[in-house]
């Protein structure tokens, strides 16, 4: 487990070395346009990627699905590892397809060597004892690299999305507005994030969908850690109505931290008798923590957010 954790780390440096300015990406599938120096009050500015999807016509409308990590979205040429989610051929064929209502995603970037703190869920953090929460900001990733490279500011990021992401997007394209036509995704850290943030902005979002949720938060088992994870989880859980919720997760590389965590979180959604057509964990043996694995599966939360009746 060690050795998948080294080189899980290592291959996060290898983002955060890489990625200070725009790439030039290219889509299969729609258009995407970039948003160039976004300015925020919360966090670094940076900029964001609208994809719209095939058929785009200003004279409809369309909802709206926000995505972390947006830099490893859409053009495997320009990303460290070379994979992708494949939002633009996954989204746009479901589109084609007819299964899926027509809807545009906002890529939004990391804060490239802060993205543990900015990702990591605020207030279970400072939930920690004064010790725990020091002795977590000394890890390091390999020697001479944080883990946390300042102190965690997710309570901010979350703000950006919602008072200043949203409402630019809101007045800038054709799109639905309100709670219900938003949703929120992400995969790993970018898991934990989204649950976070639909908990603590109910009437923001309409759902979230986390991948391969890192639910250690940290690159090694700590009961302590999970522990505050599921107990803002079970503090909250009653501020989500009519909100989908959809989680997944692999056992092979990194994932293989996750299924017996997960099953605690999943308990946590069955005692409060969440509708089950509301939520979803789904499991996919022998799957890796990659953009390919979440890339294969990405129709599977796409169709349970936007999909169409019988499809």
């Amino acid at each position: 487990m060690k050795l998948v954790v080294l080189l899980f780390s290592l291959s996060v440096f290898g983002i955060h070395s890489s990625y200070a300015s725009t790439a030039q990406i290219q889509v299969s599938k729609g258009q995407l346009e970039t948003i160039d120096n976004f300015k925020s009050e919360y966090v670094d500015d940076r900029f964001l990627y609208v994809w719209l999807p095939p058929g785009f016509t200003k004279d409809n409308s369309y909802d709206v699905l926000y995505m972390h990590d947006g830099r490893m979205l859409f053009d495997s040429k320009t990303t460290w590892n070379k994979q992708e989610w494949r939002v633009d051929e996954v989204a746009g064929a479901l589109i084609e397809q007819e299964k899926v209502f027509p809807f545009i995603v906002v890529g939004i970037p990391n804060a490239v060597e802060n993205r543990h703190s900015e990702y990591y869920p605020q207030q279970p953090f400072e939930n920690l004892s004064r010790e725990k929460q020091h002795a977590l900001y000394q890890l390091e990733k390999y020697p001479g690299y944080k883990l946390f490279a300042s102190k965690v500011f997710s309570d901010n990021y979350s703000r950006f999305l919602v008072q200043e992401v949203i409402p630019f997007i809101e007045s800038h394209y054709n799109v639905n507005r309100g709670a219900q036509h938003r949703y929120i995704a992400g995969s790993s850290m970018g898991g934990l994030i989204s649950w976070y943030t639909l908990l603590n902005y109910p009437d923001e979002f309409a759902g979230a969908i986390c991948m391969s949720t890192h639910w250690p938060g940290i690159f090694e088992e700590d009961s302590e850690v999970f522990a505050e994870f599921k107990h803002y989880i079970a503090d909250n859980i009653s501020k989500l109505k009519n909100h989908k919720v959809y989680f997944d997760y692999g056992d092979a590389t990194l994932d293989a931290l996750y299924p017996p965590l997960q099953k605690e979180i999943d308990s946590l959604f069955s005692k409060q008798e969440y509708p089950a057509k509301l939520w979803q964990s789904q499991y996919f043996p022998g799957e890796e923590h990659t953009e390919d694995a979440w890339a294969k599966r990405l129709h599977i939360p796409l169709k349970f957010m936007f999909g169409k009746p019988d499809n």
